[in-house]
């Protein structure tokens, strides 16, 4: 029985250690190349124009014509549609009459004044041969100095009635409510017979875009995003309506207005870009990615590489790649330091680099033994049999 029993575990670990001699280890790995490193803020964004105008009402009334619609081409000062003009016509009528009256007493109390004076200085006269009392003359005095005021008093009453006209003759030519620019209908809110009221606010009848050719890309970043973003920045979208087409652009403007919903702040920033072909619609939704670095034709590793720690190394720790003994890790604050292994001669090979810009792909490397087409490893399996090398993962 001990006999069998020893024989039994003899037997096991003979099969565990033939099993642990067979195992091997496969890398995992990818070409060291040079290409563009580009950091990129990624945001949602609406298409508008770069200038709309809004079109209002500034009197009230019924729309009596309406000739302008969705997508019309206006002309700076062609008339969009009118309103009913006859009760604002009846007011202007009314103010000319009255200028009319004002203008006729004031040639009446002109001939009421030549005729005050002619009396007074004969008053005056008379007065110096004792023919009339002096309470005659003083009284002719009186009558004439009030003639005087009062053409003065009409000449103002001229003028008021004038004014009175201009702000009648106002309201009526604003019942033509015209477009103030060259450019395109690209709404239209009001409909024949409706009434519009201009009594509190302004009513929109119409949002004209000046120049659909030139459009802009209304983008919300997120607050942690939007410290890196200034103006000339590169820009690139999509839209739902071109998905294989990517539209680019530049950043113009980084507005300082924050814009809270359910106490998620955002900046609205602005990008331009040309729409030639008039692809692009107001309204569209697009999937904006803003550049804020970029570097061209540089030496790259994919990002895994520097995440790939051999099992049994020590995190943070950099190997020597003579010897393999830990070192210590970098100082604080020299957070571009880092190792990548490089499978050489099918033996995995630990090479201190310095690291620079990095996006979500790549990463750049401005220092170390590294040089294209050397393979990095950026994984690494344990199995039974024969050693082989997985294929390198797809970036």
């Amino acid at each position: 029985m001990g006999l069998l029993l020893l024989l039994l575990i003899a037997g096991a670990a003979a099969a565990w250690w033939a099993m642990r001699g067979g195992t091997s280890i496969s890398y995992a790995t990818a070409p060291v190349t040079r290409g563009t490193v580009a950091r990129t803020v990624t945001a949602t964004g609406t298409v508008n124009p770069v200038l709309t105008i809004i079109v209002g009402s500034y009197v009230s009334g019924v729309i009596q014509q309406l000739q302008c619609d969705y997508n019309t081409q206006v002309k700076q000062g062609q008339i969009c549609a009118k309103i009913d003009p006859r009760p604002y016509q009846s007011v202007v009528d009314e103010a000319k009459a009255n200028l009319g009256v004002a203008n006729a007493q004031l040639e009446k109390d002109k001939a009421g004044l030549a005729y005050a004076k002619i009396t007074y200085e004969r008053q005056a006269r008379l007065l110096q041969t004792n023919a009339v009392s002096k309470d005659t003359v003083d009284n002719a005095k009186n009558v004439y100095d009030q003639a005087l005021a009062q053409i003065n008093l009409d000449q103002a009453t001229i003028d008021q009635r004038k004014a009175q006209l201009a702000a009648a003759q106002v309201n009526l030519d604003y019942t033509d409510i015209v477009s103030p620019v060259n450019g395109t209908v690209v709404s239209r809110n009001v409909t024949m017979g409706q009434t519009v009221a201009a009594s509190f606010q302004t009513p929109t009848l119409f949002l004209i875009a000046t120049d659909l050719t030139q459009m802009q890309v209304d983008a919300n970043v997120s607050e942690s995003d939007i410290g890196d973003l200034k103006e000339g920045n590169k820009a690139s979208f999509t839209v739902d309506a071109f998905p294989k087409r990517t539209f680019d652009g530049v950043v113009t403007q980084v507005r300082q207005s924050p814009q809270t919903v359910q106490n998620v702040v955002t900046f609205d920033v602005v990008v331009g870009v040309s729409n030639a072909d008039l692809a692009l619609k107001p309204g569209m939704t697009t999937a904006t990615r803003i550049v804020t670095n970029q570097r061209d034709g540089v030496l790259r590793v994919p990002n895994q590489a520097l995440r790939y720690l051999p099992a049994g190394a020590k995190p943070g720790a950099v190997q020597t790649p003579t010897t393999g003994a830990d070192v210590n890790p970098p100082p604080a604050g020299t957070a571009d330091r880092a190792q990548i292994w490089v499978l050489r001669n099918e033996k995995p090979t630990p090479i201190p680099v310095i690291t620079g810009l990095d996006d979500d792909s790549f990463t750049e490397i401005i220092g170390g033994d590294l040089k294209a087409d050397d393979q990095v490893i950026v994984s690494e399996q344990r199995q039974a049999g024969g050693s082989r090398r997985l294929p390198a993962p797809r970036l």
